[in-house]
């Protein structure tokens, strides 16, 4: 009986530093540097098991055989290997993958809509954004989307973009209404909204906003038309920008509920979806008497408090838009 002990003790003895070494090994496997040698990024498709997620872990690289993860993802309690897309940065660990597929580390990715694009011209850009998934069944009318950076994950879908960007809107007039200045020609935020889009659309630089703001809200008050060419561009184009030729004077006589030249008031509806710059320009608008603008060669535009000053600036803008296409025709 004590030779029989012995020598199960011997064999148990075996067993266990083969044993310990076979878990150091694995425990050294689990813990130290991965193969990759640069970074990747790997997209786990939904519905993926551990299985095939280490399998295409290891296709890809970033791990040195699909085993260590599959023992690992089922002997820890850190949780399911999440879906999504991962950057694994060179030489990652099989404990980092484990830590970062558990805790859904996924990379960020953005769009940025660009301030004055149309409702059609948004949803077509977000057609063609990369990782972004479904169709938007719910269009937004003009208007309603805030644009600016919106962060999302690959698989997010795109009516959630657009439900995020129309509650930007909303939070962003609503807020900026209840700051707004005193005593201004707007019966609405909707009125507010109106006019940003207008004034987003008259010029593309950002110190003018408030100045050009202030034009429209005195020739409201006046009951003066605004004869805002963006409009009536809006109202030619079926609500798609730009205008394939310049506008002329036989365009500002087609009627359109949109044309300023023609109605009294703000239009119907925004003609685009103004930033936030132009919707705080337009409810915190620059102290003014001015009443007219005009394009000054620039990229700029003059201003002026009288008819006859404003007159006399239009002169000099068709005297410069002249010397251009002859300086055009010239170089051809």
């Amino acid at each position: 009986m004590g030779r029989f002990l012995k020598i199960l003790t011997t064999v148990l003895s075996v067993l266990t530093v083969v044993g310990g070494g076979g878990v150091f090994w694995g425990y050294s496997q689990f813990k130290g540097s991965g193969p990759l040698a640069d970074g990747v990024t790997v997209i786990i498709k939904r519905g993926s098991g551990a299985k095939a997620i280490a399998r295409d872990l290891h296709q890809a690289g970033v791990l040195s055989g699909p085993w260590v993860l599959r023992v690992a993802a089922r002997m820890s309690a850190g949780g399911p290997l999440k879906a999504g897309e991962y950057a694994f940065p060179p030489a990652i660990s099989p404990e980092g993958v484990l830590r970062t597929l558990q805790g859904g580390k996924t990379v960020v990715r953005r769009v940025t809509f660009a301030e004055g694009l149309t409702t059609a011209e948004i949803l077509s850009q977000l057609a063609l954004t990369e990782g972004l998934m479904g169709i938007v069944t719910a269009v937004p009318a003009e208007g309603a989307l805030l644009p600016e950076t919106y962060h999302f994950s690959y698989g997010d879908k795109r009516q959630a973009i657009v439900g995020r960007m129309s509650a930007s809107l909303r939070d962003q007039l609503a807020d900026l209404w209840a700051k707004r200045a005193p005593g201004l020609p707007l019966d609405s935020p909707r009125d507010a909204l109106i006019l940003a889009s207008i004034v987003e659309r008259e010029t593309a630089r950002p110190a003018e906003r408030p100045r050009i703001a202030q034009v429209f809200l005195n020739r409201l008050a006046k009951g003066m038309r605004l004869q805002s060419d963006p409009t009536v561009v809006y109202g030619l184009t079926k609500r798609q920008r730009p205008l394939s030729r310049p506008l002329t004077i036989a365009d500002l006589k087609v009627p359109s509920p949109f044309n300023t030249y023609l109605i009294g008031g703000l239009p119907p509806s925004p003609i685009c979806n103004p930033g936030s710059a132009s919707l705080e320009s337009v409810l915190r608008p620059a102290q003014s008497e001015e009443l007219y603008f005009v394009a000054d060669g620039t990229g700029g535009h003059v201003f002026a408090k009288t008819l006859k000053e404003h007159n006399l600036n239009v002169a000099r803008w068709r005297k410069i838009r002249t010397e251009h296409k002859n300086d055009r025709k010239k170089s051809q």
